[in-house]
């Protein structure tokens, strides 16, 4: 290394990087992939990596922070590892870059920009394409954090760390391109050393089984991530997102719109959205009764990520609307079985007419029936409704709230083809868990990560399929 390239920039930012030329750093795959110029790294072509080993040999690379500014192109993917033993090894942590959804490498294909690959996913794109950004990556002692432009998107605390056996000594640091026809660019990496972190002497914390299930499904690429969050009963978005960071999850969070909840108009959907701007949550419409498309207009229901709604509001053939889960308004149901063809027909109508997203709170029934569950949602109204679910490209929500649907709706629904989120559905912060339910029928039903719908991905979103739906303006 070049003493200018080793210098100090402040802070204790030590400045990996000269501008130049790769000086001090060692490409392991084809040397064309890499290209210095105009003062920027430029990756492309062929999967490649460069290591930094430092003027030594190796980088002391424990208790670190590392500062990476890139800009990344449609469909590009790269990684930054620390600290690791080798190229080839795999031990260390590695940070993803890459802003749009479906590119292969560095984990899932739709791990954003920020992702702790199998450990921390992150869902939501944070920033555009072409667009510079500064991503930050703090490892001390257990404790690994990442920001995103100041916005913190990781903070694990793991128990047995894939770096541990690195942290024992010096590691290196890698940046990876994972080859696909596009292009990245880097114009700084830098790295200041910190001081212990008081995490590195406590004893490992414990992972419960839940923890474990979910660790094991983000090292499988399975979607951590629950649709169906609310801000109620005192709970903010900051406690929200720490808790999904700690969990190792991502979330959505939706806000209640329709006749009598908190969003009634345009104006104020547009205000929630706009609260949420820049935050690493998806934002989601929970559409309330069977009006709620005459109260809003395309341009206010598009801003939203996704769209969902339930079957749990609607008017019967008698003109009497009812809301299931409240026992007054449902009343005693004398036959049973013609609420329940009432209650398909409906789930139906809603499932073709109205431009949702997801089905959620699915096959719900009122309390005063809900016994008999097994014996009145028959193989035949649960086709009838997966049928349309299905036709219309609307996910199936595994709800934790009720523990919706059966393990054999789910596994009919799979079959069907249909896609399946994890929704909370909580009332407030006592009952935010960690999708318990969706991590058992995902164990039960054999869902793997192409069953689940996440916002983004897969064609346009509800909203601006079904637009003649919507009040016009």
């Amino acid at each position: 290394m070049t003493p200018e390239a080793c210098a100090a920039s402040g802070n204790g930012w030590v400045e990996l990087w000269n501008g130049r030329d790769l000086d001090g750093w060692r490409v392991s795959g084809p040397r064309e992939s890499w290209s210095v110029g105009d003062g920027l790294l430029a990756c492309g072509g062929a999967p490649s990596a460069l290591l930094y080993e430092g003027p030594e040999g190796r980088s002391e690379a424990r208790n670190v922070e590392l500062e990476v500014e890139a800009q990344a192109g449609p469909q590009s993917r790269a990684g930054v590892a620390f600290p690791a033993a080798s190229v080839e090894s795999g031990e260390g942590f590695e940070v993803c870059i890459g802003n749009s959804a479906q590119a292969s490498g560095c984990g899932s294909a739709w791990n954003r920009t920020g992702s702790l690959q199998g450990i921390s996913p992150v869902f939501k794109q944070l920033v555009a394409d072409g667009e510079w950004f500064k991503l930050r990556i703090l490892v001390q002692g257990r404790n690994v954090q990442v920001r995103l432009n100041e916005t913190l998107l990781v903070d694990s605390v793991e128990a047995a760390s894939p770096a541990e056996s690195c942290r024992q000594d010096q590691g290196a640091i890698i940046l990876r391109w994972y080859g696909e026809d596009a292009r990245m660019l880097f114009r700084s990496v830098r790295l200041r050393s910190l001081p212990d972190h008081p995490a590195a002497a406590q004893p490992a914390a414990a992972e419960d089984e839940v923890q474990r299930r979910i660790a094991q499904h983000n090292r499988a690429g399975l979607p951590m991530l629950d649709l169906h969050v609310h801000l109620k009963g005192g709970l903010t978005l900051e406690q929200a997102l720490t808790k999904a960071r700690r969990d190792g999850m991502c979330y959505g969070i939706a806000v209640n719109c329709g006749k009598g909840f908190p969003v009634q108009d345009g104006a104020a959907a547009a205000a929630f959205c706009e609260s949420m701007k820049g935050q690493p949550a998806f934002v989601g419409m929970q559409a309330e009764g069977r009006e709620w498309t005459s109260m809003f207009s395309l341009a206010a229901a598009a801003r939203f990520d996704y769209i969902f709604t339930d079957a749990m509001t609607w008017t019967d053939d008698h003109g009497r609307r009812m809301r299931l889960w409240i026992p007054e308004e449902v009343g005693t149901i004398a036959d049973v079985e013609g609420f329940m063809e009432t209650l398909v027909a409906r789930t139906v109508n809603i499932l073709e007419r109205e431009p949702v997203d997801i089905f959620v709170n699915p096959t719900f029934l009122p309390a005063v029936i809900a016994h008999d569950y097994d014996r009145l949602w028959t193989e035949a109204r649960m086709e009838k409704v997966i049928g349309a679910a299905a036709a219309n490209g609307v996910a199936i929500e595994l709800n934790n709230l009720y523990d919706l649907p059966s393990g054999r709706f789910v596994r009919m629904a799979k079959a069907a083809g249909c896609k399946f989120t994890l929704g909370t559905n909580n009332t407030g912060p006592d009952d935010l868990r960690r999708s318990e339910y969706g991590l058992r029928m995902i164990d039960d039903c054999g869902l793997e990560a192409g069953d689940f719908f996440i916002p983004g991905t897969g064609g346009l979103k509800a909203a601006l399929r079904k637009p003649e739906a919507f009040r016009k303006v």
